[in-house]
């Protein structure tokens, strides 16, 4: 069975860090990502990581933060530095196997407090 786990996610002062964590299990995939969501608003990429290590950030980013990926652990990481309040979201681990066949994990609230 294919499972991917979030975890990582809390409640941090504005200007604090968080560092997201998803593990996927049942088998290896060639792009995985950092989505999120907030009441409201539409679904946003926030990082995304392809099979060949390329790179890529929602324009909000601004530098702030970083994925990374493990491959022989088969997880992805998401380091959140210098947090903003509007960065309150349900962050949502994906993995997509190719164009037709991708995951989602349960998400991970984040909330960032003024």
């Amino acid at each position: 069975q294919v499972q991917l786990v979030e975890s990582g996610g809390g409640l941090v002062q504005a200007g604090g860090s968080l560092r997201l964590s998803c593990t996927a299990s049942g088998r290896t995939f060639g792009t995985m990502a950092w989505y999120r969501q907030a009441p409201g608003k539409e679904r946003e990429l926030v990082a995304g990581i392809m099979g060949g290590g390329v790179t890529k950030y929602g324009d909000f980013v601004n530098g702030r933060f970083a994925i990374s990926r493990d491959i022989r652990k088969n997880a992805v990481y998401l380091q959140m530095n210098m947090l903003k309040p509007e960065d309150t979201a349900v962050y949502y681990c994906t993995a997509r196997i190719n164009s037709d066949v991708s995951y989602w994990g349960r998400g991970t609230q984040v909330t960032v407090s003024s």
